[in-house]
Order: structure tokens, then C-alpha cells, then sequence
């Protein structure tokens, strides 16, 4: 019998916080890992917020090292990469492919603007991935898949729009722009310079993926229209899949897939979902340390058990999750009603899990109501997802069971699925998903809690109907 050697697979998944680089086998099992936090963002003036110098390129660097340094086997076994990067970035690069100003976040209001060309060094105008790939690379190419938004990409086939008139309108002349390919197809082979920058072996195949929502959706195994993901970031939205491009959805948007062709529908999220949990974490400081050490837990996991302990409504308190205003809300603030001298800290910290739970069931009931779906789980993704408190209020909440990934860093994995995939060792996205995925603990909901919850829910509906006007009111006099 021949005698198989094992094959690895780099997933690279650059997110908003950190970037972290996996080394999976062709089973799915993570096998070693790096990561390295993302600077903060850089805000000159109101509207702008960018990645200070390389970031993006540096983390990457850093974390790469750290996981090729921690790998156990031999490096010759590792037979391709899969790039993932934040979605909805914009990255100007010099002629030779170098940063021509700051990468522009998703949070900057320029990205949902047509492009101005007002940097005279720019040569092109991509994404994200496009500008990672390349530095991997070398190569001016991008996927497909991680351009919704202000780009002139024809939805239907995935290739740049041969309507003029829509190139004029995204600002951006067709030479500026990468070649576009699908996920699944490689981009190009590791140069020595990325190789000595990342300790990734010279000449390994890039592999293209999506966004990274969709690219964690893959990576949870997200495959059937009767399941919904949540995925846990810094945006938490809601997450089901389907094979077409719905023209003017009123309740969702249609993002692309991690498969060639295909397309998510995302119900609207929170933004800076899981960053004002972080934000009240903090908040509580050394209170919350000390609580911790003297518990012999984590932070994380001292908020959660002591939470789990507030029934559930946290005695009234109804937190909005506004902490970052939509842009045709700018008047938003986020806010914590209800207090009346039963609640204490852990009931705040119940309450903006609730919260987070509440708004997206709230959303994807839209969703679910406007694609005649009828979700019977709730695949729960993200950092939040180790929490047992959380994914069982999404539980209570949905009413349908909720389950987490085996494997949490689901965006990884899906950058590994679509490497295994373009490069043969598995036969197609249901084989590679089906041989690399595994789904982790279930959590049950009580009926009881359901319907407290769904009670809930009709008054947190209607909240945002009165605090509106109040806000309306400040808002000319703090911003």
C-alpha cells in the first residue's frame, strides 16, 4: 500500500481585532497557531479610520512566524494557504503593489463613497485581500468574493460590470483595478520576500477565498437554508444561505459566498457588537480582575458564571446596543434602561448579551420571514461562542437549538476548506466541509425562558421609538 504522508493547510484569517494564522490538517484539526493583535485605529479627523502603517501585513507577518515556529512536523507536509481577510476595507497601492496611504477600515465612511483619486502615487485600488494576496504573492489578483460594497462588480457573474457608466460611478478606471478570480482558484505562489516576512515556505500556493463572513460561515459548515449563523465579531449579524442574487431585499443583504457562484443573505448586525462587551469588561477593571483571581478563572469566564446566576431578563434592565451609530442614525447613542436598585454589574453584563441576542433575532426574523425560511438552529461562531451563558440565551432567545463549532476560529478553518479544496485534496466545497468540519455542543432552549424572552422582545422592538427622540435632542449639543 502507498504510504499517504499527511497534508497541511495555512489558514490566514485577518480580522478586525487580530490576525491569526492556523496550521490545519486535511481533517480539519488545528495542529498549531499564531496571533497578533491589531494596532489601534487611527481616527485624524471624524469619518476616517484606517490601519496605521502596514498593520495588516505586519500582524500577518507575526502571527505566521509564531505558527510556522510552533508547527510540530515537517514543513514539506504544508501544501498551500487560504488568505481571509476583513471585508469592506479599501487599500490604494503604489505601482509596486506598496501600501500608497493607510489601508481605510470598514468603519471609515470613505469605503461606502465612490473612489476619489486624490493621492497622486496610486496605481490601484483593492481590498484587503487584494493587497494581502499580493504581498504574498506578488501577483495583481483578488477573489471575487470579498467585493460588496462601492465596487463595480456585476452580482450575477462575479466579474467586473461592462456597463461604463457604472465603472464611472465607483470612481475607479478599470487599468486601477486587480484581475478577479473565484474562491477555490490560486492566486500564486509564496515569493521569498513574503516567505522570509512570514516564515511561510517559499513557493506554496495561495489560494483565494471570500470575505470574512463568509469564509467563517464555510469554516462553520454553514450548507443548508434551514440553519442560521451568528457570528459573534466586532459586527454580529445573522447569516443563511442560498444559490441567487435577490435584486432589492428589504430586510437583508445579498453577500457572496466562500463557493464559486453562490451567495449569503445577511440580516442587518450590530455594530461593535462584541466590542462593548470587551468595553464593559474593561470598565469593570481591576474590580473584575480581582473577582477573577480570587475565583481562579479567567475574566471572561468570572463575568459569565456570575451573570449566569441573574435570571434571565436581568430584572428589568434593557440595554441598546447603539455604542457606534448607524450612518442614517448619527444621532443614536447606545443606552441601559431600567434600573431601579435590584441590578449590579453582572446584571449590566447579562443584559448586553441579551441585548446581542434580542437585535439579531430580531433581524433575522425579517430575514426568515421575508425568505419563507423556518430556522431550526442557530450555529453560534466567534470568541462569544465559548461563553455556555451566551449560547444559551441565544438558545431561550431563537427558541431552536444553538450550537458552536468544534473548532473556534471557524474563519481559519474556512481559508483551509477552500485551500484543500483548490488544490485537489478534497473533490468539492460539500466534500472538503463534510471531511474538515465538526460541530461542537449543543445547548437546548427552555421553554419557559422563550417565552419570557419572546415577551421581551415586543417591548425591545419599540425602544429605539422612544430614545430616538431623545437623542434627537442632545445630539446638537455632544455629537
Amino acid at each position: 500500500m502507498p504510504n499517504h504522508r499527511p497534508r497541511y493547510f495555512i489558514g490566514i484569517d485577518n480580522g478586525s481585532q487580530s490576525s491569526k494564522v492556523t496550521v490545519f490538517d486535511e481533517c480539519g484539526h488545528t495542529v498549531c497557531e499564531g496571533r497578533q493583535a491589531l494596532s489601534p485605529y487611527d481616527t485624524p479627523r471624524p469619518g476616517t479610520v484606517e490601519h496605521p502603517g502596514d498593520d495588516l501585513w505586519s500582524s500577518i507577518g507575526a502571527a505566521s512566524r509564531q505558527a510556522m515556529a510552533a508547527f510540530p512536523g515537517d514543513v514539506a507536509d504544508i501544501v498551500g494557504v487560504g488568505v481571509c481577510t476583513i471585508r469592506f476595507c479599501r487599500a490604494v497601492l503604489a505601482a509596486d503593489g506598496t501600501l500608497a496611504q493607510p489601508v481605510m477600515s470598514w468603519m471609515d465612511e470613505r469605503v461606502s463613497r465612490p473612489y476619489e483619486h486624490t493621492n497622486s502615487r496610486a496605481a490601484y485600488v483593492t481590498t484587503s485581500s487584494g493587497y494581502i494576496g499580493h504581498r504574498l504573492t506578488g501577483a495583481f489578483k483578488d477573489t471575487a468574493a470579498n467585493y460588496a460594497g462601492m465596487w463595480p462588480l456585476d452580482p450575477d457573474t462575479l466579474d467586473w460590470t461592462e456597463d461604463e457608466e457604472a465603472l464611472r460611478a465607483s470612481g475607479i478606471p478599470r487599468e486601477m483595478l486587480f484581475d478577479l478570480v473565484q474562491p477555490g482558484d490560486v492566486l500564486g505562489e509564496v515569493t521569498a520576500e513574503a516567505a522570509a516576512h512570514t516564515g511561510i515556505p517559499v513557493g506554496l500556493p495561495v489560494v483565494a477565498t471570500a470575505n470574512d463572513k463568509a469564509v467563517e460561515a464555510l469554516g462553520c459548515g454553514l450548507r443548508s437554508t434551514d440553519t442560521l449563523l451568528v457570528s459573534l465579531g466586532t459586527y454580529v449579524a445573522g447569516m443563511t444561505t442560498g444559490p441567487r442574487n435577490l435584486p432589492s431585499p428589504r430586510s437583508f443583504w445579498v453577500n457572496y459566498a466562500s463557493t464559486p457562484h453562490s451567495y449569503l443573505y445577511e440580516s442587518d448586525g450590530v455594530r461593535r457588537g462584541m466590542w462593548t462587551v470587551s468595553w464593559y469588561r474593561d470598565l469593570l477593571g481591576e474590580e473584575a480582575v480581582a473577582g477573577a483571581r480570587e475565583a481562579g478563572l479567567s475574566v471572561e469566564d468570572h463575568l459569565n458564571r456570575e451573570a449566569s446566576r441573574i435570571p434571565p431578563g436581568s430584572d428589568g434592565l434593557i440595554t441598546v446596543l447603539d455604542w457606534l451609530a448607524p450612518t442614517d442614525a448619527p444621532h443614536r447613542k447606545g443606552s441601559i434602561l431600567g434600573f431601579d436598585g435590584r441590578q449590579g454589574r453582572f446584571h449590566v453584563y447579562r443584559s448586553i448579551l441579551e441585548a446581542l441576542a434580542l437585535t439579531v433575532h430580531g433581524t433575522c426574523g425579517a430575514m426568515a420571514d421575508e425568505l419563507g425560511a423556518e430556522y431550526q438552529e442557530v450555529v453560534v461562531s466567534g470568541g462569544g461562542s465559548n461563553s455556555d451563558l451566551m449560547m444559551q440565551i441565544f438558545a431561550d432567545v431563537f427558541g431552536v437549538p444553538s450550537r458552536r463549532p468544534q473548532v473556534n476560529n471557524a474563519a481559519g478553518l474556512g481559508a483551509a476548506i477552500c485551500a484543500a479544496v483548490g488544490l485537489g485534496v478534497h473533490a468539492d466545497f460539500d466534500t472538503a466541509v463534510a471531511a474538515m468540519v465538526r460541530p461542537g455542543r449543543r445547548f437546548e432552549p427552555s421553554r419557559t425562558h422563550h417565552a419570557l424572552y419572546s415577551r421581551l422582545g415586543e417591548v425591545y422592538r419599540e425602544v429605539r421609538d422612544h430614545t430616538d427622540a431623545i437623542y434627537r435632542k442632545t445630539y446638537p449639543l455632544f455629537g
